[in-house]
């Protein structure tokens, strides 16, 4: 797995698809915040913004690898190893954009009564489960599933913002709680969007495979 990670993160870089889901957390970062400015409240804006975007970055990592690749990718480690590991690649991406905007948020926001160990916890978590709701968006509304750009594009922005709105969702639900002023450990949405990112994973390397 460790060598297909790898060759799904080369594919990712070399394509250069991934500045523009990387630019738009970066944009939604710096006019949505602004040094001073409450720390869980940023936390939960940076969290929320990785929705849309992780689910971009797993979109492009299940469809940026060449047809015939694909194929001998498939035959060489099989193709629900291979759908998986593009999954965790575009996962990973999103976590990582959203850890560095946690960082960001930390260091210039205002924690007021918010201890930092508390509100960096509960931030690093809301990533988390925004970033695994993003996943498994994207993981359904992108190849196998859907492979008509269009539709994926736009299954892709509905599921999103659902993930947003949507009562008893994870994303929503550890966002709220931020937004709220809580820092404590969002654990159910936490589990929920594991659970949620790992149904929707199943099911596309079923579909796959």
């Amino acid at each position: 797995m460790t060598a297909l990670l790898r060759y799904h993160g080369a594919l990712l870089l070399r394509s250069q698809r991934w500045l523009a889901p990387v630019l738009l957390y970066a944009a939604f970062l710096a006019v949505g915040f602004r040094p001073g400015d409450p720390v869980p409240d940023s936390l939960g804006y940076a969290a929320a913004a990785l929705v849309p975007v992780t689910a971009w970055l797993v979109r492009i990592c299940a469809s940026v690898e060449p047809d015939a690749a694909r194929d001998c990718a498939a035959a060489a480690s099989g193709p629900v190893r291979v759908q998986a590991a593009a999954l965790l690649t575009g996962l990973g991406w999103g976590s990582g954009a959203g850890g560095l905007g946690a960082v960001a948020v930390l260091l210039l926001g205002a924690r007021g009564g918010a201890p930092l160990p508390a509100a960096a916890l509960a931030g690093a978590s809301a990533v988390l489960v925004c970033a695994l709701t993003g996943a498994a968006v994207g993981a359904l509304c992108g190849r196998p599933l859907l492979r008509a750009p269009g539709y994926a594009v736009a299954a892709a922005g509905l599921g999103s913002l659902l993930a947003l709105v949507t009562t008893g969702s994870p994303a929503r639900a550890a966002v709220s709680a931020l937004v709220g002023g809580s820092v404590a450990l969002p654990l159910g949405a936490l589990a929920g969007a594991a659970a949620l990112a790992g149904a929707a994973a199943c099911l596309a390397a079923a579909r796959r495979g």
